[in-house]
């Protein structure tokens, strides 16, 4: 069992507020994993002041790009040589299949990847020169820090969240408050351990872990200049309102709804396949999971058919076991909120194919819920148009393409979708009428260097690459005159 009594703020290990800690059990057994120190107000207030000193006084904003992108990668060094041990603890937190935590750590080095080249290759200082050949002076471009940025973070993926907040922030030289979700205590102070050994400057980071109630404080903190959040649309409208008033710089990577098109033409071994990573990954945990399956009626039996032996053959139980491709839910709300919205399935009348309300036979231990699959599902209907979270798929049907699309678009939401056809290029042209803001083609996975965000109620702003790395910068303009220039 591990132990953490304190809180790692500024770079630090310190005593907490509250000698309280919090047990972290595991969602398979509920058996106990540890006991840590949360954050209270107090904590977070001493985070926010380190970081707030930090960036007005200290050395970190006023480094060079090469020496912070030093530090990045002492830091992607540190974390590749305890990839096991990292994904071990996520899966018996989060109860994540182990071999979805282990099979993403090498995406956490290609993610990281993509943001040291975007900061190798960042436009930090441009010359412009003047629209008009006549005018006297030139207009230097710099991109300069926000200053503290509140990261916060959910459960569900939490090394994956982090980096991709704590990357792009650190390398444009701000200051960062991680706060991390309660459940991923453990897994997170692992983190900050790798953060002490980089050499960053004291007060740069600080890694919290607290509850709502806490988080809203941190959001609210007049000495946070920006707030970088993932998780519910229901979160990000409230995080929004609180920056707006604030005039905070904010950016929010929120739910998804996603659908996946099956053109007529498509190889449906190859898309029954696709379901189980795009859709399934991390026991369908998932922002960008395609839980909305869009069939052709001419195929509409096929595919159900194909989804049905797919769904049953998954194995559920112990995200430690090799066996298993489907782990508990994180908690007992989120388990009973999957199993509520099964139950509303049934009452709006879509056809129960496969799975149902019912825990698994002997796992009733553990937060489980049985993969489920609905066919003969209409779009309007709650499992099709609200983000579930958990492993239940929906199987509706169109008529054409225009109609597919139609009933992709037809959502709240904006964050993925697939489409698969045996013409890859025919394939694009329908990803490109698909409102959402990253689509994958034929199962293709969701690349790094291209910015990652939604349309809609899915977000606003965008990770990953260069245009996620600018999201952490402020543009300066300095008008000088021709002849000072140097």
């Amino acid at each position: 069992m591990i132990t953490n009594e304190q809180l790692f703020i500024g770079g630090e290990w310190t005593t907490p507020s509250s000698a309280e800690l919090l047990d972290i059990r595991s969602p398979h057994d509920q058996s106990l994993l540890g006991r840590a120190a949360q954050a209270l107000p107090a904590d977070i207030d001493r985070a926010v002041a380190a970081a707030r000193k930090a960036f007005d006084e200290g050395p970190w904003p006023r480094t060079s790009p090469a020496e912070r992108i030093a530090v990045i990668r002492r830091l992607v060094k540190l974390r590749e040589e305890r990839a096991d041990e990292i994904a071990a603890l996520i899966s018996a937190e989060n109860g994540s299949a182990l071999w979805f935590t282990k099979a993403g750590q090498p995406g956490l080095t290609r993610q990281a990847n993509a943001y040291l080249k975007a900061a190798e290759e960042f436009g930090w200082e441009e010359t412009l020169e003047p629209s008009d050949p006549a005018a006297p002076f030139r207009s230097v471009v710099r991109r300069e820090a926000v200053g503290v940025v509140a990261a916060i973070i959910p459960w569900n993926s939490p090394f994956s969240s982090a980096m991709a907040k704590l990357l792009p922030a650190l390398l444009a030289g701000n200051t960062v408050v991680l706060k991390v979700s309660p459940e991923n205590t453990l897994s997170m102070n692992l983190l900050a351990d790798l953060l002490a050994q980089t050499g960053l400057p004291e007060g740069v980071i600080s890694v919290l872990p607290a509850d709502r109630e806490t988080s809203e404080h941190l959001v609210k903190h007049p000495g946070v200049d920006k707030i970088a959040f993932t998780g519910s649309t229901r979160a990000g409208r409230r995080i929004a309102s609180l920056a707006g008033a604030q005039l905070k710089r904010v950016s929010l990577e929120l739910g998804g709804k996603s659908a996946m098109i099956i053109l007529p033409d498509a190889d449906l071994d190859a898309a029954i396949q696709g379901v189980k990573f795009s859709s399934l990954l991390n026991n369908a945990e998932s922002c960008i999971a395609q839980t909305r399956i869009l069939a052709p009626r001419a195929r509409y039996d096929e595919v159900v058919a194909g989804l049905t032996e797919l769904v049953e053959s998954l194995g559920v139980g112990d995200p430690a076991q090799d066996t298993t491709f489907i782990g508990p839910m994180v908690r007992r709300d989120q388990q009973q909120r999957v199993l509520d919205y099964i139950r509303t399935g049934i009452e709006e009348g879509a056809r129960l194919v496969t799975g149902g309300p019912e825990v698994p036979a002997g796992l009733e231990n553990g937060f489980y819920v049985t993969p489920t699959l609905f066919a003969d599902v209409d779009n309007s209907m709650r499992i099709a148009q609200e983000e579930i979270f958990g492993p239940v798929l929906v199987v509706i049907a169109y008529d054409d393409e225009d109609d597919a699309v139609r009933i992709a678009n037809d959502s709240e939401y904006g964050l993925s979708g697939g489409v698969w056809s045996a013409d890859p290029a025919h394939a694009l042209e329908v990803a490109r009428r698909v409102r959402t803001g990253t689509i994958t083609v034929n199962g293709a996975p969701i690349g790094f260097d291209g910015p990652f965000g939604g349309f809609k109620a899915s977000g606003l702003g965008r990770e990953y690459g260069a245009v996620g790395l600018g999201t952490y910068t402020e543009y300066k303009t300095v008008t000088i005159p021709v002849q000072a220039q140097r």
